[in-house]
């Protein structure tokens, strides 16, 4: 591929082309300002150049059939200057399919993709391009010259974000260490408190492998306490976590779990059900965990065509007291109407079966069914069996929902108050309980149906940092069972994830 002239020069000839990774470490305040005096100036006449460089294209003859952009043009030489913790093979890696262009066209667009990726590399935080023709005494007529200018992430960083998830929000903080061994490694700490008294902390080490795959293997260490006020519960996790994931096909990504976690049950009062306190305690449960993610939806919160699918499938009882077999779907497919109406379908499903062996679970393993999350005129966990006012959940259960999707009337196409939110109308329905299937499938299929929740309405939704959503709706049960505790009128949500 060239000449390779890392921090330690090493040559290997193919084709005169040749690869340059300079490391650039400004040590004063003045030249750190005249580096970036420069790269402003280099900015400026690149763009003059390629410009020039257009001009001159469109104006050229076309030769033997070819067009302008199919002219031949061919990369000799690449520097890539501003390296410094980075380790040059990730950055050779990168950038060396650039070498394949052989026409003008090609090499813009090779060019391109090198930079994007130099950018997704996790080392650095802004990446700059200078085209140049080629001048060394190996060049040719149409060789061509190219500098990467980069500049590293710094090795101290902070942290502060805010998420929803659960119809809570949630602050977090933290520190981190970045690019510690120069292949985008990562170590950070991390706090967060929740509105409902959710608080987490996470010690965190990720490793990138930088292959086709996307490979990522992340491990953790953490401890997170929440409350369950619909069943009367508080429960403190004490765990390490180490995941493995990787992109199998393009929009399709999968995970490997392994989770150990020492799990503490206790009563938020005195009034908590019986049924609950007598699974309070101490628990141990291992599990193994897969996921598969398959995303092929133009936008995440108000997607107006494509599909997306979840599986996960849970084994836990490698050791501990606790096991069990659970699986969990969650599907959703978008339909675009005219006068940008969307329409969407949504499915929700999931089935523990416990191990018959000396092993158990408790009440946080069980699901939970209802809420502005997923059956919408529901309180939280309001649907299912209960006891003393207290939601046991089920071993199993299933949601669906219908919705409509529109912009505000009244308003221009493309604004961003247009492209925030929607008015939303729906019709949801579901089951949950401990069902018992057998062979005979039109037997089944009543016993999900049967005693099954039904309820519509419509309202206001809006994005929220283009990750969650928050809605306003009012709210119709129209059938439920004796037990539930029904939200009849206006209802507000705020999660990544809705039914």
């Amino acid at each position: 591929m060239g000449t390779v002239h890392a921090k330690s020069p090493e040559r290997e000839d193919h084709d005169g082309a040749t690869m340059n990774l300079q490391s650039l470490k400004p040590k004063t305040d003045e030249q750190r300002e005249a580096i970036r005096k420069l790269k402003r100036i280099r900015d400026k006449l690149a763009a003059i150049k390629a410009q020039k460089m257009q001009m001159n294209l469109k104006n050229a003859k076309p030769s033997q059939g070819k067009t302008t952009l199919e002219f031949g043009a061919r990369v000799q030489r690449v520097h890539v200057d501003g390296l410094g913790r980075t380790k040059d093979d990730i950055v050779i890696n990168t950038v060396r399919d650039v070498f394949t262009a052989r026409d003008f066209q090609s090499v813009i667009i090779k060019i391109h993709e090198a930079r994007t990726r130099l950018s997704k590399l996790g080392c650095f935080k802004d990446v700059g391009v200078f085209i140049d023709a080629y001048k060394g005494p190996d060049a040719v007529d149409d060789g061509i010259e190219v500098t990467f200018e980069v500049t590293e992430v710094s090795f101290l960083g902070a942290k502060v974000n805010t998420a929803v998830g659960n119809n809570e929000a949630q602050f977090s903080t933290g520190g981190m260490l970045r690019n510690i061994f120069g292949r985008a490694e990562e170590w950070s700490c991390e706090y967060t408190h929740g509105t409902k008294k959710t608080t987490s902390f996470y010690s965190t080490f990720v490793k990138p492998f930088h292959n086709e795959a996307s490979t990522v293997l992340t491990s953790s260490i953490y401890q997170q306490a929440s409350e369950a006020p619909w069943s009367g519960y508080r429960e403190l996790d004490r765990g390490v976590l180490l995941t493995l994931a990787f992109n199998s096909a393009p929009n399709v990504q999968q995970k490997l779990i392994l989770d150990g976690v020492w799990r503490h049950i206790t009563t938020l009062s005195r009034t908590t059900a019986f049924a609950v306190r007598e699974q309070a305690g101490h628990s141990l449960k291992s599990a193994l965990r897969h996921e598969l993610h398959v995303d092929k939806r133009d936008d995440q919160v108000f997607p107006t065509d494509g599909v997306s699918f979840t599986l996960k499938n849970e084994l836990a009882g490698l050791g501990g007291d606790i096991g069990f077999l659970k699986n969990e779907l969650d599907m959703q497919v978008n339909v675009p109407l005219p006068r940008d109406i969307v329409l969407q379908g949504a499915l929700l499903a999931g089935h523990l079966l416990p191990l018959r062996n000396n092993k158990t679970y408790i009440i946080a393993d069980r699901f939970m069914l209802g809420g502005p999350m997923n059956i919408r005129g529901f309180e939280m966990a309001g649907i299912g069996p209960h006891s003393d006012g207290c939601s046991l959940g089920a071993e199993m259960f299933w949601a669906a929902a219908i919705h409509v999707y529109a912009p505000l009337p009244l308003l221009a196409r493309g604004g961003s108050i247009s492209e925030k939110f929607r008015l939303h109308g729906f019709v949801n329905t579901g089951n949950i309980g401990d069902f018992v299937l057998t062979d005979n499938y039109k037997q089944n299929l009543h016993t999900l149906l049967r005693d099954m929740r039904l309820s519509y309405g419509a309202g206001l939704a809006m994005s929220l940092g283009g990750f969650a959503r928050v809605e306003l709706n009012y709210c119709i049960p129209l059938l439920l069972q004796r037990g539930d505790r029904p939200n009849q009128g206006l209802q507000f949500g705020v999660a990544a994830n809705f039914l």
